[in-house]
This record gives C-alpha cells, sequence and structure tokens, in this order.
C-alpha cells in the first residue's frame, strides 16, 4: 500500500503542492527519499526516524521509501520532515490514511519530536485553500497561516500531538489568525527644521507612489526627511498586506504570525551586493526590492552603490516585477515599490558652496554623479536639491503641517485614486497610469498643455519625463482636490523635474 500526504515546494512567492508518497516493501531495511531532495531534505529520514524513536515507535525491518512527486521539481528546505513522518504514519496505520491525504503538512522536526516554526506558512495555506486540504504546521506559524480564512489551519507543538489529533485522542483546535500590527511613528516631519520645498517633495511623492531623488549637502536633512516617510504613508489595505506578507513570509520577517499593516520601509546599505538588492543567492530569494513592495525602498549614498546593482533597478521601477534568473531557478516576484535616492552633489559633498568646495570643482560633482546613468535619472519623477540648513534656523520653532496632517492629506488622494481606478486591472496609484488611461485623467488645460510643450522643447525633455511630469501634476491635482490639471499643477511638477542645478 502506497500512504499519500501533502506539502508544498517553493518557488518565490509561489508554493507549489507536492505528493509525498510512502511505500513500506519486503526487502534488505533501508529508508531513502527520492525525487530530488537537496540536503536538507536528505537528511529528514534521520530527523524522522529519531522523533518516532522517541515516541517509543520503531520502524519495521522493511524498506521505506519516499517519493516526492513531481520528481524533476526541485525540492528544499526542512519543512519537507512533518509530510514526510506524516506519510509513513499513515502508511503504518498509526494515522488514518484518508486523514493524511487531506493534509498539507510542512514542519521541521527535532530529535524528540516537537516541531520547529519554518518560513513560507502564509504561502502554504494558499496552496491548501486552492487545493481544499486542512493545513498542519508548527503551533509557532499557525497563527501567520490562519490569516487565510478559506483552510483551516491546525497547529501542534509536536508530532505526537499530531498523533493524538489525528486518531482522536486528544483533537487540536483550529489556529486563531495573529494580531494587525500597526508600528508607531515617532519621527515627525516638524522636527525637520526648515526644508520647506523638501516636505512638500514628500507629500507629492508619497500621495502618489512617485520615484524621489534629493541631492544636498552632507548634513543637511536628506536621510532625516526620508526617515519620516512612513509616518506620512497610509496605512496597507487588505489585499496590499496580505500580497506583502507572502514575500515577509517566506523570508520569516512576520513577527508572531501577525501581520502587518504599515508599509515596508526598506534601507540597504550601499555596500548590498546585487543578489541582495534585486533578489537571488540560493533559492533565487527574494531581495530588497521585493521586501519593499508596497512600501519604501531608500537608498542612501546613491552613487556609492555599485553600477550594476543601480542599473539592474531600470527594468523593477518600470514593471513593478523581477524575473531573478539562475542556472536552477527561474523566479518570478513582485516589486512595486517607491524608490527615494539620497545622495550628496559630489564626493567631498560641498560642490554647491565655493567656500568649501575642493579643487576639483565642477569637475568632481560630474564625476560623481556620472555614477548615475541618464535612463535611470529619467525614472525619477521628483528631483530635489536640498540646501544647506543655517544655524540660526536650528533656534527657530517647528514649522510646517506635521505627519499626521499629511498623512491624512496623502490618504485622502489615494482614496481618490483608488476610486479613478477601482475598474482598472494592475493600477492602484498615478504612478501606474499609462497610454490611454494616463490621457484620460492627467490631460491639462490649455494653458497647462502649452506650458508643458514648451518646457519640453528647451529642456529636451523624454518621452519618459513627458508621462512622468503629466503623472506629477495630476497627483498635485489631487492633493488639491482639483479635478482637472491646470498650469500650475504642471509648473510645480515641472518645477521639481529641471530646477536643481546640479541636475543641469
Amino acid at each position: 500500500m502506497v500512504a499519500r500526504a501533502y506539502t508544498v515546494a517553493f518557488q518565490g512567492v509561489e508554493a507549489r503542492p507536492v505528493e509525498v508518497q510512502c511505500a513500506v516493501t519486503p526487502g534488505l531495511p533501508a529508508f531513502s527519499i527520492v525525487g530530488l531532495p537537496d540536503k536538507a531534505v536528505s537528511e529528514a529520514r534521520d530527523r524522522v526516524r529519531s522523533a518516532l524513536s522517541a515516541m517509543a515507535i520503531a520502524l519495521p525491518s522493511k524498506r521505506i521509501t519516499i517519493n516526492l512527486s513531481p520528481a524533476d521539481l526541485p525540492k528544499e528546505g526542512s519543512h519537507f520532515d512533518l509530510p514526510i513522518a506524516l506519510a509513513l504514519l499513515a502508511a503504518l496505520e498509526i494515522v488514518p490514511a484518508e486523514a493524511a491525504e487531506k493534509t498539507l503538512a510542512l514542519g521541521e522536526l527535532s530529535l524528540d519530536g516537537s516541531l520547529i516554526p519554518v518560513i513560507g506558512a502564509l504561502p502554504s495555506a494558499m496552496t491548501a485553500a486552492a487545493e481544499d486540504r486542512v493545513l498542519l504546521c508548527p503551533k509557532a506559524s499557525s497563527a501567520e497561516a490562519a490569516w487565510v480564512e478559506a483552510t483551516t489551519v491546525i497547529g501542534a507543538d509536536t508530532l505526537g500531538a499530531v498523533v493524538r489529533h489525528y486518531s482522536g485522542q486528544a483533537p487540536l483546535a483550529a489556529a486563531q489568525a495573529g494580531e494587525i500590527h500597526t508600528d508607531p511613528f515617532e519621527k515627525d516631519l516638524r522636527d525637520v527644521k526648515g526644508q520647506e520645498r523638501a516636505k512638500r517633495a514628500l507629500e507629492i511623492a508619497a500621495a502618489g507612489r512617485h520615484h524621489l531623488i534629493m541631492i544636498g549637502t552632507p548634513g543637511s536633512g536628506k536621510s532625516m526627511l526620508a526617515a519620516r516617510i512612513p509616518g506620512i504613508l497610509p496605512p496597507l489595505t487588505a489585499a496590499e498586506a496580505l500580497d506583502t506578507s507572502m514575500i515577509h513570509s517566506l523570508c520569516g520577517l512576520l513577527d508572531e504570525g501577525g501581520i502587518s499593516r504599515t508599509r515596508p520601509f526598506r534601507d540597504p546599505h550601499h555596500t548590498a551586493s546585487m543578489a541582495s538588492i534585486v533578489g537571488g543567492g540560493k533559492g533565487a530569494k527574494p531581495g530588497e526590492i521585493s521586501l519593499a513592495h508596497n512600501g519604501v525602498l531608500f537608498m542612501d549614498e546613491f552613487p556609492e552603490f555599485p553600477r550594476t546593482v543601480l542599473e539592474t533597478l531600470r527594468q523593477p521601477i518600470e514593471t513593478g516585477e523581477i524575473m531573478v534568473s539562475r542556472a536552477n531557478a527561474h523566479v518570478n516576484y513582485p516589486c512595486r515599490f517607491m524608490l527615494v535616492a539620497a545622495a550628496n552633489p559630489c564626493k567631498c559633498g560641498y560642490l554647491t558652496n565655493p567656500a568649501r568646495a575642493c579643487s576639483r570643482a565642477p569637475n568632481c560633482g560630474e564625476d560623481y554623479l556620472g555614477r548615475i546613468s541618464g535612463p535611470l535619472m529619467d525614472r525619477f519623477d521628483l528631483r530635489l536639491e536640498v540646501p544647506p540648513v543655517e544655524f540660526t534656523d536650528l533656534d527657530l520653532p517647528s514649522s510646517g503641517d506635521s505627519s499626521e496632517t499629511v498623512a491624512a492629506r496623502v490618504a485622502a488622494a489615494r482614496n481618490v485614486q483608488m476610486e479613478r481606478f477601482r475598474e482598472h486591472i494592475g493600477i492602484s496609484q498615478n504612478a501606474d497610469a499609462e497610454g490611454k488611461v494616463l490621457e484620460e485623467i492627467a490631460s491639462p488645460d490649455a494653458e497647462g498643455k502649452e506650458l508643458l510643450l514648451k518646457a519640453a522643447d528647451r529642456f529636451g525633455l523624454s518621452a519618459r519625463a513627458y508621462h512622468r511630469i503629466l503623472r506629477v501634476a495630476r497627483t498635485i491635482a489631487d492633493l488639491e482636490g482639483s479635478a482637472h490639471v491646470c498650469r500650475p499643477h504642471v509648473a510645480e511638477a515641472l518645477s521639481f523635474r529641471i530646477s536643481a542645478r546640479v541636475m543641469a
């Protein structure tokens, strides 16, 4: 008799179903696992044998064969321990075979039979729901998986508890979803003295999910401004929270099974490798751009990142997804993020200050910012020069609106966009609009169009820049509650595109 249980193999955010077949046949005693397992899966036989021994269950002196089907799909990870043990227990008639076949299981076994939490419980629950099966997992992972209400999730502490559950001795209760976390923000925009134009740029960027680059001397407040972006962003919607948590679940970043409604804010160091930024490595894991999905990717000291890393951002910025291709894996990850970059105007940082600039000015600025290619720079909707703050301004009282006030305006603008794009699949913010949709929503009035055409001709704007200016103008109009894009909206959008001296 062949007993069956089910589990998953991860390919990106997709959890593909895997059938675990167990056959106990006459022959020399052996325990083999076939079906393209990696080292961690092959070692499962020793962990399973020890866990069963701890429960006083002796394996028969027969040949035990575990097949992981489909056999040509790579199997990686320690989460195969529990489904292998479950299929073996069904083959030994310790648990009902019918119950095992209706279960999708994942979990790592310790030598004493305890179940150790594993990553990927949330996407596994999605697969279990699609396959109409019950999800069995370690108790520590069950709260995360229970967010998928379309399937029943059972969490167990030990393999013994699993046996008692299926034998009817001590049934386990269905798991409850973890808590919704909302991280409080103590950093307020009012903490930043001066820089009112920069604060306005942050508000526009947050309202329409526009990419922003800030260039200014050291200590002008670029990083301080960026750190306050999460405080003005609206919380994730239910669909966005689940979508983002799927990626974080694969990386083990969900705390105690809870789902966060706070938008991700990722700030990798400029020494990060290309694999860590865009994804890759063993198993083609998601990178920082995918971990920032539906949130913010802040890249400080932007020109200091390796050129190859910066150039790989060009396609994900446009498409909102990244295909990580390796010799043994081709995985597609979502990465619809808002890129915020900060840079000094030159290597010494004081290009715009004649009293402190180095002897190589202005050539040092051209060489330094020249590390950012033209095609990549063209993808920034907002380009902002952040001037240094005078010492006398530091003693002035806080000015401008608080993060709470700005967040309310941003949320109102985003609600307008959600309603506008309700019937458009794949579009939720102005930054996503293109083609006919962009022409319908962002066509300026006659004066605005005349201004835009003159600026495009005067500054040699590309077609991409032309459309990005229209998107920003539409967002500015949304912030003002205007149904139409007018000349002042176009003028402000242009000012953030072509006014910075260091961008000339």
